[in-house]
């Protein structure tokens, strides 16, 4: 075996070993070279090679995503590390276990004019759960510092920070270990079983007339079939579910924004709750934030192992549970409560599914259309990564099949690394992936394809519409120079060169009948990854979706 002489290195390398870090994306550079010879070298570790460090970081970010292990990045010293930022603040807000290892300078020439030379200690600090910074010497207080990290990482589901300084001569190898790192054991935490006073909330409970439950980003297969039936049947409750909810039932909402962007104010006083609960990770829809804000519950329970966000200022009770122990302990020693409730919400929300198949029955193609399609086209048991701002949005209105699991980076909704998450995913659960992003989010994270890994069932639906057309949805919209130039980033571009330089097949489709060959051509296409690029109507796109909207009444 080959390892670096610089025993910090191999010290690190060791400690990953032994808490079972194997997945290791590098990004090239000097400064971390003990570290990469140290990982490239052993057979344990699989290793990646990423040059742009933002790519890498959502890559690893996606492995980590799938494998519900936290995944290593390592890079230079310098602004290498400041390139990882996005995804660790993703990372922090999306609670992925994230293990950043940078190289450093030694402390004596930080701040002195020496190239490559940064602040790199705490640089995370406001976005991580644990940084550690190390002394250039091998040490035990070094040792319990790495494994505090990874641990934190493990236990609090989130990005750390491992800083290593590193002197020269850096390519130095050795066959012997010159080390043995301490290596300390804590166990994971996943919350109670039981809730506690459990009298007073089942009380509360069985009195409330009108109970919602809001299910944000969430993992598939987490909550029992036995409990999803009985919310089902409850006549007291609704349940709102998103794309990413990951979460489903006939009887549950699954298009929120489709429910209640026509309501007026009478309308949500019917639906305002006794109590809320919520479980899962961020809400998409600002329609179900803005009216819950407005309308406060009288109670408000968040179910989470590790954070409560108070996104209602409504906030009375946090159970620190995993959900399906909390709705397994709760609905035993609850009754069904008579309430009209549920019928009320699911006569309006049939109608609205009736007015949303006969608008898009009639509709003319453009972006809402392609959405229809390419979603009802997706495989069975596949997984579905969309990329943010208005790609999620629009699949919040279609269907996704139950069997398919859906994903996006919704912890700081950004576009910045949506293709490298997507790939890092791929990778990380071996499952046919299919990623659907806008035009402004792929340009965006263009060097994601720069990438040896990519397998070769991966498949982007790229939805190019000439621009940021999120804008055109939003408030404020006119058709002006400065709107056009500096909100939407109107553009002329297309993949095409890109898939041709990546080897990426390519296929394209600019209207109904094109778009559904294509479509069977994409998932005929299995001997290398293929982008289809749909050209939609820029000027068409958010008068549909408003009007839309105007006819679901």
């Amino acid at each position: 075996m080959i390892y670096p002489k610089i025993p910090l290195a191999q010290s690190i390398i060791e400690i990953c070993l032994a808490k079972g870090i194997t997945n290791i994306i590098i990004s090239p550079g000097s400064r971390n070279a003990p570290l990469t010879i140290g990982f490239a070298q052993n057979p344990n570790f699989s290793c990646y090679s990423i040059a742009d460090e933002r790519c890498a970081a959502f890559f690893a970010l996606g492995i980590a995503q799938q494998t519900k292990k936290p995944t290593a990045i390592v890079c230079t010293s310098g602004s290498a590390l400041l390139n990882y930022y996005p995804a660790v603040a993703e990372a922090f807000y999306s609670q992925i276990p994230l293990i950043v290892i940078s190289a450093d300078r030694p402390q004596n020439k930080i701040d002195i004019g020496d190239g490559q030379t940064i602040r790199q200690q705490n640089v995370f600090q406001n976005h991580s759960v644990f940084n550690a910074n190390l002394s250039e010497e091998a040490s035990e207080e070094n040792d319990l510092k790495i494994n505090k990290a990874i641990e934190t990482a493990i236990l609090q589901k989130g990005p750390v920070h491992i800083n290593a300084p590193f002197e020269e001569p850096l390519y130095e190898m050795v066959e012997t270990l010159s080390v043995e790192p301490k290596i300390t054991h804590s166990e994971e935490i996943f919350g109670t079983k039981t809730i506690e006073n459990v009298a007073q909330f089942v009380s509360i409970w069985n009195s409330a007339k009108r109970k919602l439950i809001l299910v944000g980003v969430n993992e598939a297969n987490v909550i029992d079939h036995e409990i999803i039936d009985n919310l089902a049947k409850d006549p007291s409750v609704v349940v709102l579910t998103e794309t990413t909810s990951n979460l489903h039932h006939p009887d549950f909402i699954n298009s929120i924004d489709t429910l209640i962007t026509p309501f007026e104010d009478v309308d949500f006083k019917e639906l305002n709750p006794d109590v809320l609960v919520t479980f899962g990770g961020m809400i998409v829809s600002k329609r179900i934030k803005g009216f819950l804000r407005k309308h406060k519950p009288k109670e408000h329970w968040h179910i989470d192992t590790l954070r409560a966000y108070d996104t209602f200022n409504a906030l009375t009770k946090h159970f620190v549970m995993q959900p399906n122990d909390f709705f397994k302990d709760l609905l035993a020693q609850t009754t069904f409560t008579e309430s009209n409730y549920a019928k009320k919400i699911a006569k309006i929300y049939n109608l609205r599914k009736v007015r949303r198949s006969e608008y898009l029955a009639k509709t003319s193609f453009s972006d809402f259309k392609v959405f229809e399609k390419v979603i009802e086209s997706l495989p069975k048991n596949s997984q579905l990564q969309i990329s943010n701002s208005s790609a999620i949005r629009y699949a919040q209105l279609i269907h996704i099949d139950p069997s398919i699991e859906v994903f996006c980076n919704r912890g700081t909704s950004g576009i910045d690394g949506s293709t490298s998450t997507a790939i890092g995913a791929s990778v990380g659960s071996g499952k046919q992936n299919v990623f659907i992003t806008g035009d402004i989010s792929f340009l965006y994270d263009s060097n994601a394809l720069w990438n040896a890994y990519i397998p070769k069932n991966f498949k982007i639906i790229l939805i190019n519409n000439g621009g940021g057309g999120i804008f055109r949805i939003l408030p404020g919209h006119e058709e002006k120079p400065v709107f056009n130039t500096y909100f939407e980033t109107s553009h002329h571009l297309t993949a095409e060169h890109l898939a041709k330089m990546y080897q990426f097949g390519y296929l394209t489709a600019s209207d109904t009948e094109s778009l559904e060959t294509e479509i069977d051509n994409l998932y005929s296409q299995n001997d290398k990854p293929v982008i289809l690029e749909i050209f939609t109507p820029t000027a068409q796109n958010d008068v549909i979706l408003k009007q839309y909207f105007k006819e679901l009444v």
